[in-house]
């Protein structure tokens, strides 16, 4: 599986951020990177990187200035946990096969590529159901507990 600390860091700054914006009142400050940075002991200059990539897909919207940082460019119910990965990293995949060709010598598809690939959609398909809101409010761990 190739979720990399990209795409973990990412979230869990995205989640962080999303959190403290829920605590702020409408038009106060935003936050800033060095604030998430601390909060989830992740390097100021990887954040950078990766808010700069998050920033170009629309996801966060920056502030400069007095006061400055970063605020979700929309809602946390309206931004979904794949949209987040697939900003800062290439996009999910369980195989080691390229686009064109396998994964064997002769360029031939492993047998089984099929399951790997299906496995990639199915977490793909479920990170796109979960919004960051579901995240920040602990649903997810109420719907473990359900499932139990």
């Amino acid at each position: 599986m190739r979720l990399s600390t990209k795409g973990r860091y990412a979230v869990m700054a995205m989640a962080d951020l999303a959190r403290r914006q829920a605590a702020l009142a409408e038009g106060d400050r935003a936050v800033t990177l060095a604030e998430i940075a601390a909060r989830q002991q992740i390097s100021l200059s990887y954040l950078e990187q990766l808010f700069a990539r998050l920033r170009r897909r629309g996801l966060v919207k920056s502030l400069r200035g007095p006061g400055g940082g970063y605020r979700l460019a929309r809602e946390a119910q309206n931004t979904n946990i794949a949209d987040i990965v697939m900003a800062v990293d290439e996009p999910l995949r369980a195989t080691r096969c390229g686009k064109s060709k396998g994964c064997m010598l002769k360029g031939e598809r492993c047998m089984t590529h099929d399951l790997w690939e299906e496995m990639g959609r199915q977490l793909e398909t479920y990170l796109a159901s979960v919004s960051l809101e579901d995240l920040v409010s602990g649903r997810l761990s109420d719907h473990e507990s359900r499932a139990a």
